[in-house]
């Protein structure tokens, strides 16, 4: 059981996902989060969560989203460019989580950044070492902390960087699969969803071209489809126990269902998509800064 918890991994990882998640996180308050700051005229509308009213978190307003804008914007960078990772992530962390609290407050709520929000919040308690370069001795972290589990001339490896990246795909994985209890509150069971013609609805209302012309001629393509949605969603906990190809298979198929819903819907769920590296052995693309050929290890030690 510690193994799956805790795995040992290559803290390097650690480190090429801070770099993909915070500069998501500046992408994402510009554009796809970005509504807090127009939320700052309608404070009558606002709705807080659970988390809000416990931090008795007042309404937004103008001056507070810029600031809160610029401070998360900062410490991304910051934490990018390697000035004390850990401090500077926390910062990135309290703020975004402050900011989804305020995007998420009035009256919508979309489940699709839960794992990003898993993500900042972990990847801080990593000590990692310098992204390009040797780094020193092997188990030195780029803030002078040790992280263990290497020896002189391999990757330092860690239980806290394999915790991190674990709490990371749980949070990938519970995305999909609780999405199945409000099918099943919505109409009774999953079946009853997965035959109902809730597709074809969301294609005629907000469809493609591509969408209208399925439903006009090949509407029998929309109950397998839910099926297939719902095989997904309910079968997404077994990516965490597989390993090397088996895994990259697996990752592609969830790539498609989204790419599918993309093209077919509009719907894109990046925040989740770009969480889904945590699987993947990203310390290979350090290796590629350091101009070696890359490692093949990735299978062996697990993702």
């Amino acid at each position: 059981m510690r193994s799956i918890l805790l795995p040992t991994l290559p803290t390097a990882r650690i480190h090429v996902l801070r770099v993909i998640v915070y500069a998501f996180v500046i992408l994402d308050i510009l554009t796809l989060s970005g509504d807090v700051v127009a939320h700052a005229g309608n404070a009558e509308y606002y709705t807080p969560l659970l988390l809000a009213r416990i931090l008795h978190l007042p309404a937004v307003t103008s001056l507070v989203a810029q600031l809160l804008r610029a401070l998360i914007i900062v410490a991304c960078v910051a934490a990018v460019a390697g000035v004390t990772p850990r401090i500077t992530g926390a910062v990135v962390a309290i703020g975004y989580w402050v900011w989804m609290l305020y995007s998420q407050g009035y009256g919508y709520v979309a489940h699709d950044h839960m794992a990003l929000m898993v993500a900042v919040a972990v990847l801080p308690t990593v000590a990692t070492p310098p992204l390009f370069g040797d780094g020193g001795p092997a188990g030195s972290a780029a803030d002078g902390s040790s992280v263990g589990g290497g020896t002189v001339g391999e990757e330092p490896r860690s239980e806290a960087a394999g915790w991190a990246l674990r709490c990371i795909q749980i949070a990938v994985v519970a995305t999909y699969f609780f999405s199945i209890v409000p099918k099943i509150l919505y109409t009774g069971s999953l079946a009853a969803w997965a035959n109902s013609a809730i597709l074809t609805w969301a294609s005629l209302r907000r469809g493609s071209v591509l969408a209208h012309w399925l439903v006009e001629n090949v509407p029998w393509i929309f109950v397998p489809a839910q099926w297939g949605g719902v095989a997904l969603e309910a079968l997404s906990p077994v990516v965490l126990f597989l390993r090397g190809r088996a895994l990259y298979v697996a990752i592609a198929v969830y790539m498609s269902f989204h790419l599918a819903t993309l093209v077919l819907l509009g719907i894109h769920f990046l925040p989740t998509v770009i969480c889904w590296v945590a699987f993947l052995p990203l310390e290979r693309w350090r290796e590629l800064g350091r101009g070696r050929r890359p490692r093949r290890q990735a299978a062996e030690s697990g993702v």
